[in-house]
């Protein structure tokens, strides 16, 4: 077979699938050795204590987590590939390179990005696993990537095709020059993804190809935004940029790109460097002046990861108090009981405090992903389990509910009810298989495969053990060579066996995330409480001696010296619980919701059909779980006599029907 770089350089009629789909063979979490990526592990931790162990020294063994990431290598990405090709985001690149003629392709004007997007998820399925025809997969790609970039590093291809002609009709249009509607224009959101995906691709491979375009686009930023005469005023519509700056810096050392990342976000709210946006893009005041969360709710996110990134390289105590702030209103006030967030389908937004309505949620998916970033930033800061609580919580809950089970339909907002008529889902009351607007689909590509490097973590003496998945895992520990495995049936029930085997005998502190559900907390806060305490603890024994200790900020904290063949038992009781919200919720009043370990359930009209409409609990109900390893690819269900339910994340595969997670409560 030629080359795909050869067909594409010499025909452009875009054979892409064709090509793509004969070299897409992609490979399953497995453990490597990668020495270029752990070479950089130490700078690409600069400015956090606690550092994330990398997921090539992961390898997944479990019987939920496995499964849905194997699907997105294996189908999804391909899948994607094949809508991004239907759909023009190749054609774009090679259009803008003029080695095609015609005008831009598709709807939105950040369509590049997918691309990219589809790159970083396939390049954290490359640290997983070394796949030579997978990476020659990419390595075309990023040629058709560098054919759309101007020679001064620019690139947006809409605006190198046609200035004068946006994709969407809501750009606006005034000379036709760069940077002219940045509020919109998304010029910089596509170089932060680009960067975003090229370092990505850097780790995986050690190659530079995508690296230098990268490279190249930062430096034309540098070179572009300021106050210096010349220079651009300005700042990002939608973040994100800042986020891949500081990566960049963090690989290069080049501290220009750290600076421009907090120049961005020092001006925003700034009149005097520009006409302000206003509050759905966070432009209404200074960040550092901000309390709440407030306007288009990836953004906002995006936005606190960058400030939360400048915290640990700056040590800046108005960004630090900015954060902490933001994010206590946030969970205190602004979250589903899914960890989704953003309530409102008009601008994508939060609403205000306490606005959490159910048939109308809007719960981006995308927004569920830059929550865990942000979050996982913050316990890279700090090392509270509070953030871990918040990203289990959104995993197992309202991020996964964004894709179907076959890997080929999507949730771009997540309600927590349908009455099979709202068209909740960008016009449809289910699962969609492609958007105009597809930064769902593909955020999901880009993240999934990077779950099992949330796993671990650790400092020079701990190692922090954050969710729990059967895993082998192997690493440094400060000059300790650790290898640990856990073996766990989690989240079906809460029994987690762990082996500690270091090359030698050493003293170090291994901290066990005990779940915020197990210790009677739903999230951070007064939001959400149980409606009846359990009365059960979770415990924890070494070697079969169970330890009487209690939980640190979240954690079991074990210090001593450890040996091959060290074993930890941990139990976290698992029983149904009623979850009910803070009486400033106006749409919960009077209802309850169920929830088995860290999974929310939801009732589905499909297994309710005759009663669906009178479905209540009342004080006295008791419950059962059951396995039905038939149903939704193998879950545990909730029932009793009047009803069953079904974990929220796997709703909606069966049809079009009622749902609700939130059900009406009888004393």
């Amino acid at each position: 077979m030629a080359s795909f770089k050869i067909i594409i350089m010499k025909k452009y009629n875009l054979p892409i699938l064709t090509i793509f789909m004969s070299l897409l063979v992609l490979a399953s979490c497995k453990e490597t050795k990668n020495n270029v990526v752990q070479n950089k592990t130490s700078v690409l931790k600069a400015g956090y204590e606690i550092e994330p162990v990398n997921i090539q020294n992961v390898k997944l063994t479990d019987s939920f987590w496995l499964p849905i990431i194997k699907r997105v290598q294996e189908v999804t990405i391909e899948y994607a590939i094949k809508k991004c090709d239907e759909e023009g985001r190749f054609e774009n690149f090679l259009i803008a390179g003029k080695q095609k003629t015609g005008t831009t392709r598709g709807d939105m004007p950040f369509d590049d990005t997918d691309v990219y997007k589809i790159i970083e998820g396939a390049s954290n399925t490359l640290i997983s696993a070394p796949n030579p025809k997978l990476e020659r997969v990419l390595d075309s790609m990023i040629a058709i990537v560098k054919i759309g970039q101007e020679p001064d590093g620019y690139i947006t291809t809409w605006r190198t095709i046609n200035p004068a002609k946006p994709p969407a009709p809501w750009v606006p249009v005034i000379e036709g020059k760069r940077w002219e509607s940045l509020q919109i224009s998304h010029e910089l959101y596509n170089p932060g993804h680009l960067i975003e995906a090229a370092i990505v691709h850097y780790e995986a491979t050690g190659k530079t190809n995508f690296l230098d375009i990268a490279i190249k686009a930062a430096d034309m930023l540098v070179r572009t935004f300021g106050d210096n005469p010349g220079q651009v005023k300005g700042v990002p519509g939608h973040q994100i940029v800042e986020t891949g700056l500081i990566k960049l810096y963090q690989i290069t050392g080049k501290e220009d790109y750290l600076k421009l990342a907090k120049y961005y976000l020092d001006n925003r709210g700034n009149p005097n460097n520009h006409k302000l946006y206003g509050e759905y893009a966070q432009d209404h005041m200074s960040v550092v002046d901000q309390k709440e969360a407030v306007g288009h709710a990836v953004r906002a996110v995006y936005m606190y990861a960058g400030m939360t990134d400048i915290v640990a390289m700056t040590k800046d105590k108005a960004y630090e108090n900015a954060v902490n702030t933001i994010w206590n209103n946030m969970v205190n006030k602004k979250m589903y009981i899914t960890g989704g967030i953003g309530s409102r389908h008009d601008g994508e937004a939060f609403g205000v405090n306490y606005e959490l309505p159910n048939l109308t949620a809007y719960n981006e998916t995308c927004a569920a992903i830059g929550d865990v970033y942000w979050n996982h930033r913050l316990h890279n800061l700090y090392g509270k389990s509070q953030y871990f609580d918040v990203i289990e919580r959104t995993m197992y809950n309202g991020l996964i509910s964004g894709i179907s089970l076959d890997g080929k339909q999507f949730f771009y907002p997540n309600a927590l009810e349908a009455d099979g008529v709202y068209k909740s889902n960008r016009g449809s009351c289910t699962r969609q298989a492609w958007f105009d607007c597809s930064c769902c689909p593909t955020n999901l590509i880009r993240f999934i495969p990077s779950i099992p490097g949330l796993i671990y973590s650790k400092t020079k003496n701990d190692l922090y053990v954050n969710l729990y998945a059967s895993n082998d895992a192997s690493f440094t520990l400060g000059k300790t060579d650790l290898q640990i495995s856990q073996h766990t049936s989690y989240p079906w029930n809460g029994k987690v066996g762990i082996s500690v085997n270091p090359k030698k005998e050493a003293n170090f502190t291994i901290k066990l995330r005990v779940p915020g559900w197990a210790r009677n907390e739903v999230l951070p806060g007064d939001l959400y409480s149980y409606k009846k305490a359990s009365t059960q603890k979770p415990t924890i024994s070494v070697n079969g001696e169970t330890l009487a200790i209690q939980p640190e900020n979240g954690y079991f904290n074990v210090t001593r010296n450890w040996k091959k063949g060290d074993k930890i038992a941990l139990n976290f009781p698992m029983e149904v619980q009623e979850v009910e919200t803070n009486s400033k919720v106006e749409t919960n009043k009077n209802k309850v919701s169920l929830e088995y370990g860290p999974l929310v359930y939801a009732v589905e009209e499909i297994d309710n059909k005759n009663n669906f409409q009178k479905i209540d609990i009342s004080a006295s109900d008791t419950f059962k779980v059951r396995k039905e390893a038939n149903l939704l690819q193998g879950v545990n269900v909730i029932e009793n006599s009047k009803f069953k339910a079904i974990p929220y994340y796997s709703w909606s595969n069966r049809g079009i029907g009622k749902m609700k997670v939130w059900i009406d409560y009888k004393n």
